[in-house]
């Protein structure tokens, strides 16, 4: 969806909630509201940590785009290097020169925080992982994320230049979840076998989600995303959950064990399901033809940038929103394709909500002296009546 928030995207809305009223036990975290990107409730969140494998959000961000893009296809064999095998920490145990699909790779990313397969496919990408890790900086900037720099593409190193913050974990945790909403295919699996095939045979390898998130009790769906933790960088978490068609995003960093890092998860997103109410326009207004003065074409048809949501946090009965569709009375040539032709203004108890703009959908070029004498022509041979008649 668009961002109908009046920011950049990416930016975040200041936090609704006062501290007092959520209390969590991580120094660090944020909870925000997918659709609009709204935050609802933030401590510390600009504070750089250590994210562990959290950094594995950009890294399946980047997997996605290759596979948007064509570069890759989820069917594609990579092999596993030696330097790729030689990951420690979490990891799946490939073997150096085995062969896996992106998918099973993916699967082995998202659900068992595989840094050996993490590193595969960074060399798949990238080549190299230095190169896919500049390429992950490089995404990250284009987001916003002004507080993040990546060393690694699996959050292992414990390097004090490897950082980002609980707001830029979420914008990249919402970038994944709205950009590439099958990745939830893949997030909310608990467990899974993949096969091992190497010099030493075929065996079976159990993948076991890191996210225990999924297998709590709640009054809303767990959805995914990222478990990470080192000694540096201790417990963190970005959670994702769904419910009453409202998706939220709380990130928990540097949390003092596995327990409490769910915890603050499950705290910031009951308070988030029990305050929030959120609207959004589907069924926009229709649109009509927009005039055109003096083109090679009279009109030219108009379409929304994006669609628009609306989060409130404060009961306001959204049934009583009002839509208004302003538009010019016609675009003079040439019309640029993209070029603005009017908004459409949402209101709710005479408080502006948001708007978006509308746009022509065409390019129209200037007329000339020969189109203005064909349009002449044109009209004159229409009505004069003389024009032979078939017969019946």
């Amino acid at each position: 969806m668009a961002d109908t928030t009046g920011q950049e995207p990416g930016d975040a809305v200041m936090a609704a909630a006062p501290a007092a009223a959520v209390e969590v036990q991580a120094p660090s975290a944020l909870l925000m509201e997918a659709s609009t990107g709204q935050v609802i409730y933030e401590k510390d969140a600009d504070q750089k940590r250590s994210p562990a494998s959290i950094t594995k959000i950009m890294t399946l961000i980047l997997i996605f785009d290759a596979l948007e893009s064509g570069k890759i296809k989820m069917t594609d064999e990579v092999v596993t290097s030696a330097y790729a095998k030689s990951m420690g920490g979490s990891q799946v145990f490939l073997e150096e020169g085995e062969k896996q699909t992106v998918e099973t790779l993916i699967k082995c990313i998202i659900i068992a925080s595989g840094n050996d397969a993490s590193v595969t496919m960074a060399e798949y990408i990238g080549g190299t992982e230095q190169e896919f890790v500049r390429m992950m900086n490089e995404r990250a900037a284009g987001l916003g994320m002004t507080n993040t720099h990546f060393v690694d593409c699996c959050g292992l190193t414990d390097s004090p230049d490897h950082v980002t913050t609980a707001r830029d974990i979420a914008i990249m945790s919402r970038e994944l979840i709205n950009r590439y909403p099958q990745i939830h295919n893949y997030s909310t699996i608990w467990m899974e076998n993949i096969t091992h095939v190497t010099k030493q045979g075929t065996k079976e390898f159990g993948l076991s989600n890191t996210n225990k998130l999924l297998k709590m009790a709640t009054n809303f769906t767990v959805t995914g995303l990222k478990t990470g933790s080192t000694s540096l960088a201790k417990y963190c978490l970005s959670a994702t959950a769904e419910k009453d068609g409202v998706r939220l995003i709380a990130v928990v960093m540097a949390a003092p064990d596995f327990k409490a890092r769910f915890a603050d998860a499950q705290t910031m997103l009951n308070y988030g399901y029990a305050n929030c109410r959120l609207y959004e326009d589907k069924e926009m207004l229709p649109l009509p033809q927009m005039a055109v003065t003096g083109g090679v074409a009279d009109q030219v048809p108009l379409y929304y940038e994006g669609s628009f949501s609306y989060l409130s946090l404060s009961g306001e009965d959204l049934d009583q929103v009002e839509k208004n569709l302003v538009l010019e009375e016609s675009l003079p040539a040439p019309v640029t394709k993209g070029q603005a032709a009017g908004v459409i203004t949402y209101t709710l108890g005479g408080k502006k909500l948001g708007e978006v703009r509308v746009l022509a959908a065409a390019d129209v070029e200037e007329a000339g002296y020969m189109d203005y004498l064909k349009k002449l022509a044109g009209a004159w041979l229409g009505t004069a009546g003389w024009l032979p008649q078939a017969s019946d």
